[in-house]
């Protein structure tokens, strides 16, 4: 007869389990920094596309590429930040992430150029690809395996919480100081956090490391840079037939396609290709992706819609956001009630199927539709998202063990940034490409130099409607409707990924979560024998 097994002593230190929910408190705070700054810059893409000195006069392509070079540098870095942090110690690469990042910040607000702006945010892309592994890496390892996801939905909870605060606090600055200001935002919360995490953070990291494998990282950063640069490229050109573009991506993929073979055959790899073969954490890292690209292509897009077409200030599109950051804040940390209640699959799939109706919502939407019915799918977006982020994020930092934190966050995180550059560029390509044709045909009475600029985007044509004066009324319409057709396409396409990103999940992911106990390890239980 054998006795029950009894769980040994919590693995987590008496003093750090104490300050547990302090230390969470701090990871969201760099968490929110790095998210604030994101969504800030999405209510001052207006601003800084004005001429100066009120703003920068940056061209549709330079604003892509302010927001596609944090992209790229943070996708590509973020995989080797993750085992850095796991080798070198995760509080000692979130002290050095959020330092370059303030730098950065600091820069950026005094950038005199569109090149500048786009070379600094470069640089706060740096910092920030050491910010974000690290969090979720250090929580995983301040919290006991039972209250992990409680955590984890707070900490996506902080998510929600930038995404309000930021469009908010970026209005209100654009409305009192310069464009700037929304980057030096950033400095002072960044020294508040670096003084809190000297005094609370503890420090972790892999106890057996093992050899860099410096091959690997070498090819990871390459493949990644390559294929996200190409990504963008097709976006920016409209147009992902383009000979650089092809060769550039397809670079990208042999490169990591080189990456997974030298991976498996080598005896000490930067990440244990086997892990793929668990079809729930596949899945799970597969609609993680999914979801930002839906929703990085379509919400690219509101903001011109809120602002150019319904007139509306950066300040009150802030506010026309929040009920999308209210939700995500509400939900995200109670979403684990639900996959208690029933399960992970049908949570999953349900949240993903509600992203996919609000997405398709944004198809309904016109120049004079109320505007409470825009504050409703996006607070149903915040719920769908709020649903799908929580459960899909425990499931991969559950499947790999502790020690390898740093990486199973990396991992999820690189293909969010992969994801969500992809939408950018995919849907921003179908935006671009039917906008053009449906205003080319309102353009013939432009002079020939001008035409082609004016149909680069809304807010191009209405740039050079403006200098016409009188004369450029009657392109104000066109640009209304020309713009709501393609946004209405733009929100159909990014409806069909979530939905096939419900096919995913209702496919691979497991249904209600084992009880603790099946799920411990050898290591955590002790077995009595008679």
């Amino acid at each position: 007869m054998t006795t029950p097994a009894v769980p040994t002593a919590p693995r987590i230190p008496e003093a750090v389990h104490r300050r547990r929910w302090a230390i969470l408190g701090v990871l969201m705070l760099s968490l929110l920094i790095v998210v604030l700054d994101n969504s800030i810059l999405n209510v001052a893409i207006k601003t800084i596309s004005t001429p100066a000195p009120t703003g920068l006069g940056a061209t549709q392509s330079e604003l892509e590429w302010a927001i596609n070079a944090y992209t790229l540098v943070f996708a590509g870095l973020l995989f080797s930040a993750g085992l850095l942090g796991d080798r070198f110690g995760r509080k000692r690469v979130l002290l050095g992430g959020l330092a370059v990042f303030g730098i950065g910040s600091a820069l950026a607000a005094e950038s005199g150029s569109p090149a500048q702006l786009i070379a600094f945010r470069a640089l706060m892309a740096l910092g920030a690809a050491f910010v974000m592994p690290a969090t979720l890496a250090v929580l995983m390892n301040v919290f006991e395996r039972e209250e992990q996801p409680k955590a984890i939905g707070i900490w996506a909870g902080g998510v929600g919480l930038a995404i309000a605060i930021g469009p908010i606090t970026g209005g209100l600055l654009l409305d009192h100081f310069w464009w700037g200001s929304v980057f030096l935002i950033n400095v002072p919360i960044v020294l508040l956090a670096l003084g809190l995490m000297l005094w609370l953070v503890p420090e972790s990291r892999d106890p057996n490391p093992g050899r860099i494998d410096l091959v690997g990282v070498a090819l990871s950063v390459v493949g990644l840079v390559l294929l996200v640069y190409g990504i963008i490229k097709g976006g920016e050109l409209a147009d992902f037939t383009d000979a650089t573009v092809l060769a550039t991506t397809g670079a990208g993929l042999a490169v990591l396609v080189a990456f997974v073979v030298h991976e498996k055959r080598s005896d000490h790899p930067s990440v244990d290709m086997d892990y793929f073969k668990n079809k729930v954490f596949s899945a799970a890292i597969a609609v993680i992706a999914l979801v930002f690209f839906a929703l990085m292509g379509v919400t690219f897009f509101s903001v011109f819609y809120t602002q150019s077409v319904r007139g509306y200030s950066p300040l009150q599109t802030g506010l026309l956001m929040l009920p999308l950051a209210a939700a995500q804040l509400i939900f995200a940390p109670r979403a684990r009630l639900v996959v208690d209640r029933i399960g992970i699959r049908a949570t999953t799939t349900g949240a993903m199927l509600v992203l996919a109706t609000t997405l398709a919502a944004f198809a309904t939407l016109d120049a004079d539709t109320p505007i409470w019915l825009l504050e409703v799918v996006f607070f149903f977006m915040g719920a769908g998202m709020a649903h799908v982020m929580t459960p899909t994020s425990v499931v991969i930092m559950q499947a790999l063990p502790r020690e390898k934190a740093g990486s199973a966050s990396a991992l999820s995180n690189t293909f969010r940034q992969v994801g969500g550059a992809l939408g950018i560029a995919v849907l921003g390509s179908v935006l671009s490409t039917s906008y053009r044709n449906g205003i080319e045909g309102h353009l013939g009475a432009l002079p020939a130099g001008v035409r082609d600029t004016a149909g680069e985007s809304i807010e191009a044509t209405l740039g050079v409607a403006a200098k016409l004066g009188a004369r450029g009324q009657s392109l104000v319409g066109p640009a209304n409707d020309a713009f709501l057709h393609a946004m209405h396409v733009t929100a159909l396409c990014g409806a069909v990924v979530a939905f096939a990103g419900a096919v995913v999940v209702a496919l691979f992911l497991p249904g209600r979560p084992k009880p603790a106990a099946e799920d411990a390890t050898k290591e955590e239980l002790e077995r009595v024998e008679p």
